[in-house]
């Protein structure tokens, strides 16, 4: 089985054409499921910032949180269960949450997996998977100082990006402005 793995991992490094040092989602999907499959069946997609843009800027019915987070970050694990109890609210209220790890690759299978499973997260989780952070974090918010927590929500009609934690009644106070 480990052979199997190991053999699948390199066809998938030496097979693949990276455009400009960036991964694909493809590649990240087949290391994630590769690292993972024989310990965990959670299948957590990686992007880089061009694969995870189109999350930050959906034009459907719905308010989306995004919040910015890493299993290192002590107020981003503070602030966790907020955005769990505000996506299980979400449903009935047309929100829904994304919580987008900063988690380096070598914490995916050591600390983010458990942690999701531990904690039993239900909101979605992506990891983000992209070392350009001076190309990115500004076209998030370009006053962004890179720092975490960091969310991001928006709906068709509004977008406010936020670099502070929460608590439970501030964020559903910002909640309310998307009404």
């Amino acid at each position: 089985m480990i052979r199997s793995v190991l053999f699948l991992c390199t066809l998938v490094l030496t097979g693949c054409d990276l455009k400009d040092g960036k991964k694909t989602t493809s590649e990240n999907s087949a290391f994630v499921n590769a690292e993972l499959a024989a310990a965990d069946s959670l299948g957590i997609p990686v992007y880089n910032f061009d694969e995870l843009e189109p999350l930050l800027n959906r034009k459907d019915d719905k308010t989306y949180i995004i919040n910015f987070w890493a299993t290192w970050c002590a107020p981003c694990i503070k602030e966790l269960p907020y955005f769990e109890k505000i996506n299980q609210e979400g449903k009935a209220n047309n929100r829904k949450v994304i919580l987008v790890s900063l988690d380096m690759p070598s914490m995916w299978k050591s600390k983010l997996i458990p942690f999701i499973r531990n904690k039993d997260i239900k909101s979605e989780v992506v990891v983000l998977d992209d070392p350009d952070q001076n190309s990115w974090i500004p076209k998030i918010n370009k006053n962004w100082s890179g720092a975490i927590p960091a969310t991001l929500i928006y709906n068709r009609n509004r977008r406010k990006f936020y670099e502070q934690t929460f608590t439970y009644e501030s964020l559903n106070k910002e909640l309310s402005e998307f009404n």
